[in-house]
């Protein structure tokens, strides 16, 4: 068997989608090593989680840096120290600088709770609710310059019911987002994939 590919997580909050992550990585068949957990701030449960787990963890906090590009290129030089060949946004809610992207291109991954290119940013589900649709989802997609609109990886669509507020749509769109994201990461890291155009092509990549 191969070795593990391995990968960096960020997260900013409870760490959900870290924990199916996480759970998915304890076999081997699944060919993914989490090298390393990094967030944005101190205390969150995502950390925790990664440590339960015996997963190193760090922070850079944005704050503690003179510019948001100082801070980019800490944030870079902690994911880089891991060597990791697929970064994950697991609920990371700080936009990374162009050194960032630079250093991880075609191989930073967002998972984002809404159907792109419908509703980017960070109220996803909201917004699907104020617009009225019918189906809402997640959209798993390689990281670009612009806010949410690289190129789509994988998505998952959730039904909106007629009583749908807010907490109840995130949390559907959430246990679909879970599986689609463990089944394409790990998918991505067994297979591997080239990007062509605005497609993700998975298999058959030296």
């Amino acid at each position: 068997m191969t070795a593990p590919t391995p990968i960096v997580v960020l997260v900013s909050g409870s760490g959900t989608l870290l924990q199916a992550l996480i759970e998915a990585s304890a076999d081997p068949a699944y060919g993914v090593r989490i090298a390393a957990v990094g967030a944005d701030r101190d205390g969150i449960e995502g950390l925790a989680r990664a440590e339960r787990a015996g997963i190193p963890t760090f922070v850079r906090r944005v704050r503690d840096f003179t510019s948001r590009e100082t801070w980019d290129a800490a944030l870079t030089a902690d994911v880089a120290a891991y060597e990791p060949e697929l970064v994950v946004s697991a609920g990371f809610l700080k936009l990374v600088g162009p050194a960032f992207l630079a250093r991880f291109a075609g191989r930073y991954l967002n998972s984002h709770n809404a159907l792109l290119p419908a509703f980017p940013g960070i109220h996803g589900p909201r917004d699907a609710l104020d617009y009225g649709v019918k189906v809402a989802g997640a959209t798993l997609f390689v990281v670009d310059e612009g806010v949410d609109t690289g190129v789509i990886v994988a998505q998952c669509v959730v039904p909106v019911e007629d009583d749908d507020d807010v907490e109840a749509l995130t949390e559907r769109i959430k246990q679909a987002e879970r599986p689609q994201l463990v089944e394409y990461v790990g998918r991505m890291a067994r297979e591997g994939f080239a990007i062509d155009g605005r497609r993700v092509r998975l298999g058959g990549v030296d």
